[in-house]
């Protein structure tokens, strides 16, 4: 009872006569997914350093726009490049992945803890 069997070509539908049937929304992309995206455009169109040594120097000379830190980055390591960008007033992002997905993320086949986006390029990371 209130379920309705019809037959179109061959093909059996089902659908309650009390619930109206759901409209498809169109997907929308996710956090992770979009900030993969745009990290693709700012490794073929920006500039950008990764690993930490290179992100403290990038800190330590002010040319650091945004920091993008790995979930399972060593504390020690995290809190020290966390410090250097409260110094250069510099945007920390913590990336919801490890650092074997931040490094897919860039397009390379090693781990990446540290990255830092110096110019964004065509992505608009940064104004977000």
């Amino acid at each position: 009872r209130g379920v309705c069997h019809c037959t179109r070509s061959s093909r059996l539908f089902f659908f309650s006569l009390t619930n109206p049937p759901l409209f498809i929304m169109p997907k929308v992309k996710s956090g992770v997914e979009n900030i993969n995206a745009q990290l693709k455009l700012v490794v073929s169109s920006g500039r950008y350093v990764l690993g930490s040594k290179q992100a403290l120097r990038a800190l330590r000379a002010g040319a650091a726009k945004m920091v993008l830190i790995s979930n399972n980055c060593p504390p020690l390591k995290k809190s020290e490049v966390e410090y250097y960008a409260m110094l250069s007033k510099t945007r920390v992002h913590h990336y919801s992945g490890n650092n074997s997905a931040l490094g897919t993320a860039c397009g390379k086949f090693f781990h990446v803890s540290v990255m830092v986006i110096m110019d964004a390029g065509d992505s608009d990371i940064l104004g977000k």
